[in-house]
């Protein structure tokens, strides 16, 4: 699968990148792509919610009427969820919701979340590029350059790059990650996923182990 290179105008360069058909090209497994995605959204919780029960509030334990001969239900403590003031029945505990995955299925999420997007034509190959300093209006510039300004874009270098990582840092539409940072979650909530051409040889290792 060719793809044009662009440059950081958003013009062709003339050269052609091979997209892998064996990344970007498979038939989407649906269900592992939904494991996946459900697995990044979990491990986002921090599960600390806690309500109170009704052996953790503080009330007296004394019977607060007889058991029988009120026409009404037994009673034994004002702590009883039943009264205001009461404990919780049954109320939220902190927990842990991650749970695990297997690496092949994880991988097989992530090829298929890429050929969703290259049967969208939703993805760009943009030629390296660096800053000489942090400074958003230079990424903002070709956001601009590939009509990206007001879509979700998710950028994927080939390593680390503190200044192209600081200068997009404060927009909200747009990511920059590593190949090895990728997730299903990030590229199927982008409108546009940009890889540079440094990142694909890292992309096909990662997902054909």
């Amino acid at each position: 699968m060719k793809v044009a290179v662009l440059d950081i105008n958003g013009k062709e360069t003339g050269r052609k990148a091979d997209l892998s058909s064996d990344v970007f090209a498979i038939e989407p497994n649906n269900h592992a792509v939904y494991l996946d995605v459900k697995q990044y959204l979990a491990n986002q919780r921090q599960g600390t919610h806690k309500a109170k029960e009704r052996a953790e509030i503080t009330g007296s334990t004394r019977k607060i009427k007889k058991q029988k001969g009120t026409g009404t239900a037994r009673a034994g403590s004002i702590k009883s969820g039943v009264f205001k003031g009461g404990g919780r029945m049954f109320g939220p505990r902190p927990r842990n919701y991650s749970f695990k995955l297997n690496k092949n299925l994880k991988r097989l999420a992530r090829k298929s979340a890429f050929s969703i997007k290259a049967s969208e034509k939703a993805i760009v190959v943009l030629e390296d590029f660096n800053f000489d300093s942090p400074k958003t209006k230079n990424f903002t510039n070709i956001l601009k350059a590939l009509d990206l300004q007001n879509k979700k874009s998710l950028f994927v270098l080939g390593a680390s790059n503190n200044n192209v990582y600081l200068s997009s840092r404060n927009l909200k539409g747009s990511e920059v990650v590593t190949s090895s940072e990728l997730s299903t979650y990030k590229i199927l909530n982008a409108n546009q996923v940009v890889l540079l051409e440094g990142s694909l040889e890292g992309i096909v290792t990662n997902l054909s182990k």
